[in-house]
């Protein structure tokens, strides 16, 4: 049975006229697939507020709750008119629950309380999309990720149980498929092996879903659809001109995406080279386009310098206490309290007596600097933005970095990385 694996993302399924887009892709088409999808548009950050307002004791963000609401209740309404009774009592039984979680006090933890309400945004999406699906006669199986993606409880950075889920996932998905040539289901999330706890796997996970889906499922590929034509050398909101790269070598896109490129989740890329699935990046607005393919093959082309910027970044310098040198059991403890706090390092750099480290800034900040106190001396600026350059030249660079902004900067053979002041 020869499976292919597709995840439309929250722009591809942001308006009914989006969604109705996607219908047309997949009826293009038949094949037998399996469609992950994402939170509509911007959902995922309007319950990240929800979430943050609830626990700055402020209680219910109503308006920022209104604005969920009546934002996909506006879709129902396009897509369904006067047959939106049923969808919309399911959608109001979600958003019940939402509220009630949100005006819960039970002492739970941030990262548990936040995958439980966050996770509820492909929730929203993909019952409304299997309802459409059914409103327009096409037949397929509706199933829930956290059946089948079974993780830890590293709430908001989940880790996969992968030989677990790879039998659910056969259980669950396979089985599917025998009957049915479509199967709808969500990406980002997953369920701890209680199956009660529902868990997240990092903000644009979803992409990751569906290596994991095409992983077990052995897929012939798996194709994410995007608001670009394919993966390009820049994010075209930063840089006037772009070039698509047509062809891209499994490693060089692990690179890109550990840079920090936010066309694809960092995790995605390994689980297809391990099996040699391509990974094709194509545009929802011209499906018949070729976009960008992720492979086997020798070099990227074309061969020209990559540029990824990371905003909001942190640069928090040690130093010790007591005068002595940095050594490797500092580093080691250092990384340590970093690894509590769930902190990923973007860069670091140490001397003889210090060691600094540019990361994202987070909520976590405060507590983490104070942990770091007790044995270091803490220093530290916010405010910082991030540029690498891969495949650099000195035109390339001299195109993004200002020399008198530069705080830290570090070069190897293919990669060029500078740490500026955004001021």
């Amino acid at each position: 049975m020869q499976i292919h694996v597709e995840k439309f993302g929250g722009a591809s399924i942001n308006s009914a006229k989006a969604i109705r887009n996607v219908v047309d892709i997949l009826n293009a088409e038949p094949k037998k697939r399996v469609v992950v999808v994402s939170a509509m548009g911007k959902t995922t950050n309007a319950l990240e507020k929800l979430v943050k307002a609830r626990f700055e004791k402020r209680g219910v963000d109503t308006k920022t709750l209104n604005w969920l609401k009546d934002y996909h209740f506006g879709i129902i309404d396009e897509l369904f008119g006067d047959s939106a009774s049923m969808i919309k009592g399911y959608v109001c039984s979600i958003f019940d629950r939402i509220e009630t979680q949100l005006l819960s006090d039970n002492g739970e933890a941030y990262d548990k309380f936040y995958d439980t309400v966050v996770s509820c945004g492909e929730e929203l999406s993909s019952r409304i999309i299997s309802a459409y699906l059914s409103y327009k006669s096409v037949e397929h199986k509706f199933l829930w990720a956290f059946d089948f993606i079974q993780t830890d409880d590293c709430f908001r950075q989940a880790n996969v149980d992968w030989e677990q889920s790879e039998a659910l996932i056969n259980q669950y998905v396979a089985v599917a498929l025998q009957n049915y040539d479509l199967v709808l289901t969500q990406g980002y999330i997953g369920g701890t092996d209680d199956g009660q706890t529902k868990t997240t796997l990092g903000r644009e996970g979803s992409d990751y879903t569906a290596a994991i889906l095409s992983y077990c499922l052995n897929a012939v590929d798996c194709t994410i659809w995007k608001d670009v034509e394919g993966l390009l050398n820049a994010d075209p909101k930063r840089m006037a001109t772009t070039t698509k790269l047509n062809a891209i070598p499994y490693q060089e896109a692990i690179e890109l995406a550990y840079y920090g490129a936010t066309i694809i989740h960092p995790k995605t890329i390994k689980p297809l080279e391990n099996r040699s699935i391509p990974l094709y990046v194509k545009s929802f607005s011209n499906p018949q386009q070729s976009g960008s393919c992720i492979c086997h093959c020798d070099d990227m082309s074309p061969l020209v310098p990559s540029y990824i910027f990371k905003d909001n970044q942190v640069l928090l310098s040690l130093l010790p206490r007591d005068f002595s040198f940095i050594a490797e059991q500092n580093i080691s403890a250092i990384f340590a309290i970093l690894a509590q706090h769930n902190v990923k390092v973007n860069l670091m750099q140490n001397s003889a007596i210090s060691l600094s480290v540019c990361f994202d800034d987070c909520e976590v900040l405060k507590p983490l600097i104070k942990s770091l106190q007790v044995y270091y001396k803490v220093h530290y600026n916010r405010n910082l933005q991030l540029i690498t350059v891969r495949h650099y030249s000195e035109q390339a660079i001299s195109e993004v970095v200002s020399e008198p902004l530069i705080m830290v900067e570090q070069r190897s053979r293919v990669t060029a990385q500078f740490l500026v002041r955004t001021e």
